[in-house]
């Protein structure tokens, strides 16, 4: 592919999902995470360190951003009604930049189940057409690899933790969230979070049913992500480890 190929919006083949493609860059993102994961000791104990990664999480998240709508308005793409960061992970990326920068602890509580959740069901099945190696797809798995990331560190190295309230809490937002961006799309006659009906590629809700079932089902499979996610990361090792005693600052 030449080198203008990798950033126009011709394409001459689609992505395909559970390609060798799609699947290294999954295990990249995996990758990247344990290397945070095993790394977190070190930036604790290096305050200049652990600020030059926070720092450097919240500036390629931004860069991310600001390189999609570079992207668009090259092309002559950008349009209200789709361009707009108004899906659930461009929601999260912005309020993730804004969480690296003020170490929020009640975004945190948000972020952490909404931004890891939906950033991974993301990756998993990508609402994405460009394929390797073009600008899009590189974009996309570097914006939602670096949302995990964010909470990640957060929890890893800032010591934060959530708890059953921030459950209860993330719905909530969600909602709250949803509510608004509805009113959008009636605005605007758009499909952000895909609201009006589901997505025209492969994606977790074909199997939700039809239109507006699908988001009931939506919101209590959301949940149930979100109870696996907290019982994996931090009820179960309580349970494992009932000596120890758990360190860091707990959140909302």
């Amino acid at each position: 592919m030449e080198i203008s190929g990798l950033f126009s919006s011709r394409r001459t083949e689609d992505f395909v999902m559970f390609s060798a493609s799609h699947w290294i860059a999954i295990g990249l993102v995996g990758i990247v995470c344990l290397i945070l994961y095993y790394s977190r000791f070190a930036l604790r104990t290096h305050s200049g360190l652990r600020q030059t990664v926070r720092l450097l999480l919240a500036a390629i998240l931004l860069c991310s951003e600001a390189g999609l709508h570079l992207w668009y308005l090259s092309q002559e793409l950008w349009r209200t009604r789709s361009s707009l960061p108004l899906e659930l992970c461009g929601i999260t990326l912005l309020l993730s930049v804004i969480m690296l920068l003020t170490r929020s602890r009640l975004l945190y509580s948000f972020l952490f189940f909404a931004g890891i959740g939906g950033a991974f069901i993301a990756l998993l099945t990508p609402n994405l057409v460009y394929p390797f190696p073009h600008f899009r797809f590189l974009l996309f798995f570097v914006a939602h690899g670096s949302i995990i990331l964010a909470s990640l560190y957060m929890t890893w190295v800032e010591g934060y933790r959530p708890t059953w309230k921030s459950l209860f809490f993330t719905m909530l937002g969600l909602n709250m969230v949803a509510a608004l961006v509805f009113a959008a799309n009636r605005l605007l006659d758009s499909n952000y979070m895909f609201l009006a009906h589901k997505p025209s590629t492969y994606s977790v809700l074909d199997y939700f049913g039809p239109y507006p079932y699908y988001l009931l089902v939506e919101e209590a499979f959301a949940f149930l992500i979100f109870l696996l996610m907290y019982m994996i990361f931090f009820w179960l090792p309580g349970r494992m480890k009932p000596g120890r005693r758990r360190q860091g600052r707990r959140s909302f």
